[in-house]
């Protein structure tokens, strides 16, 4: 009996071992990576290591956010591009697979591994799928001969140095625009330690291994954001994925022409954006404007740079847009007018209070007055009297969803402040909104509240 019973011991101790060897959380891939405590919103974590481990650590860690963001993006996909999410995902495979490099292949397939040890049934082409949302419509346009159609416009952002800063040093800035249900969903802030390259600061959504609105600094002293091109047109289907370019840059540019060099091979006028690029170690800032067949790099040490989705280059603007300069009314014109009376009215002190004041204004120039709506720096589309479906087109419901700056000191630190929702302090509530907007009432499972959150600093650890 005494025998039988050791025998018995030894048989659920060993089963014990089988089950802890298969426990997720004792796989060794999670070993450097953590994910830190929700701070106002934001989920921070760190991912260190190889590829495939950098890619496994973030779909683990983030599993229950990456299940929430697919779910919103295929429904906000097949609304918007009137497709079912085969077509993305078939897009993902024949389309962008295809010029992924093997770095990145091996992460997207980390993060395939991530989700499936925490039950999260998505396959590799869901999560390029995802990956590549923002550079869909580009594509679609292209094969639908409908390339003349306008792309949505994402984001306000800036750049300064030199006289027009208080210390001399850059000052950067960025807020997203973007549907208001995906951007309740941009609330990641990735510290990446890849085993080549340079370590990463950047914000982001759950699921993308870039940040997708593309604000981050980088070990080597380079700060990086953007915004779109509006009214943009063209798409090269054997191009690099902007998503990828857009991550490589992050990681690997230790200088404004790395960057530019980057982002410039494989181009494949996906998500096609002015780049406002600055370099710690020089306090040089750049803008780059890049479009499928016109690329336009200024850089300057004493000056400024902004963005409001209105491209510059008349050749850019004549052959790959059909936007209209002259009209003061657009947002992008407006808030481009409201950009410059910022600069010439904050030269000499500008710095990361300033950049927080900017990034929550609420001047509509072209009315000439304070108004909360879609020309303002702090974007709010649902006030607009004009209406959400008239500005916006098909993606509705948009405007600022969350803010960043940072500077050179913050950089030289690997630190960032930031803001969930619209900074200036309004809160977005969903409830009171789909009641008077029945328009909307196909993102009732994905629009939630949107409050305004305190500014935030993260600094990689």
């Amino acid at each position: 009996m005494k025998r039988t019973s050791v025998l018995l011991s030894v048989l659920l101790l060993g089963f014990a071992a089988t089950l802890i060897s298969r426990d997720p959380q004792t796989d060794p891939r999670l070993k450097k990576a953590f994910r830190a405590p929700e701070r106002n919103g934001w989920i921070m974590v760190r991912l260190e290591g190889s590829p495939g481990q950098i890619g496994f650590q973030h779909g683990y860690l983030l599993a229950p956010e990456i299940e929430d963001t697919f779910k919103d993006i295929s429904i906000e996909s097949a609304h918007d591009e009137k497709r079912d999410w085969e077509f993305f995902r078939a897009t993902a495979r024949d389309v962008f697979w295809p010029h992924i490099e093997l770095e990145y292949r091996d992460e997207l397939t980390g993060i395939v591994e991530g989700l499936n040890a925490r039950n999260v049934k998505l396959d590799i082409w869901d999560v390029v799928a995802l990956n590549a949302w923002l550079e869909q419509g580009y594509y679609d346009k292209t094969i639908e001969g409908n390339a003349q159609s306008a792309t949505a416009e994402h984001c306000s952002a800036f750049v300064a140095t030199g006289s027009y800063t208080r210390d001399g040093r850059f000052v950067i800035g960025h807020n997203n625009w973007t549907s208001y249900s995906s951007g309740e969903r941009w609330n990641i802030i990735f510290d990446i330690a890849p085993e080549r390259g340079n370590r990463i600061l950047m914000d982001g959504m759950a699921g993308l291994i870039h940040s997708g609105d593309d604000f981050g600094v980088n070990s080597a002293g380079i700060a990086i954001t953007e915004t779109t091109i509006s009214g943009f047109k063209g798409f090269d289907p054997n191009g690099i994925p902007e998503f990828v370019r857009a991550r490589k840059a992050m990681q690997y540019a230790n200088s404004i022409d790395d960057f530019a060099r980057i982002m410039k091979e494989g181009n494949n006028g996906g998500y096609a954006n002015t780049w406002l690029v600055a370099d710690r170690k020089n306090n040089e800032i750049a803008s780059l404007e890049l479009g499928l067949k016109n690329v336009t790099l200024q850089r300057t040490m004493d000056g400024f740079f902004v963005g409001s989705n209105f491209p510059e280059a008349p050749k850019l603007i004549e052959e790959e847009t059909n936007y209209d300069t002259a009209d003061r009314g657009l947002s992008s014109n407006a808030r481009h007018e409201r950009w410059l009376a910022l600069m010439a009215q904050y030269k000499g002190k500008i710095d990361v209070a300033a950049g927080q004041k900017f990034l929550a204004d609420h001047y509509d120039s072209f009315e000439g007055r304070i108004d909360p709506d879609e020309r303002t720096l702090c974007g709010h589309i649902d006030l607009s009297p004009r209406g959400v479906s008239s500005w916006w087109g098909p993606y509705g419901l948009a405007g600022t969803v969350q803010s960043k700056v940072t500077d050179a000191a913050g950089a030289q630190k690997m630190s960032l402040t930031a803001a969930l929702g619209h900074s200036c302090g309004l809160h977005f509530k969903a409830a009171p909104f789909l009641g008077k907007h029945s328009e909307f009432a196909w993102t009732r499972n994905i629009l939630g509240d949107m409050d305004s959150r305190p500014w935030t600093a993260f600094t990689a650890k």
